[in-house]
């Protein structure tokens, strides 16, 4: 087998998390069909902007018509879960092409966001919230 055809056939793996989501990410060659959690793109990130926090790293490079992407995503809420897309998409461009890692670096995709939720304390109403205060 030549070493086109083995380029052609191979898949692309990116892992990206954010606060509690991880997402499963998987590039293959293709049309440019989008499916997560085995449900269409447009119905499971409803949100124009998650939307297009997710194929960020693909119209950095006018890849979108190039790969069929199946996303595993999991935990934390819908816009999490898009971060969390993004990043697994921009690991496995950089995969496919180490130069590209440079442009997705400068443009913040390739950063783990490591803002996570900060937990309740005792005593407290929430993290630092307290409870109102009562002269009498």
């Amino acid at each position: 087998m030549s070493k086109e055809k083995l380029s052609q056939e191979k898949e692309l793996f990116g892992v990206g998390r954010r606060k509690t989501a991880t997402s499963a990410v998987r590039l293959r060659r293709g049309t440019g069909k989008i499916d997560v959690n085995k449900r269409k793109f447009e119905d499971y990130f409803s949100s124009e902007l998650d939307r297009k926090t997710v194929i960020a790293p693909l119209e950095k490079f006018g890849l979108i018509r190039d790969y069929d992407i199946f996303i595993r995503a999991k935990g934390g809420g819908i816009s999490g879960q898009a971060s969390a897309s993004r990043l697994g998409i921009a690991r496995a461009l950089v995969m496919q092409d180490e130069e590209r890692r440079q442009t997705l670096k400068t443009e913040g995709y390739l950063t783990r966001d490591p803002r996570k939720r900060e937990r309740k304390k005792y005593g407290l109403a929430g993290a630092r919230k307290r409870f109102q205060f009562s002269k009498r």
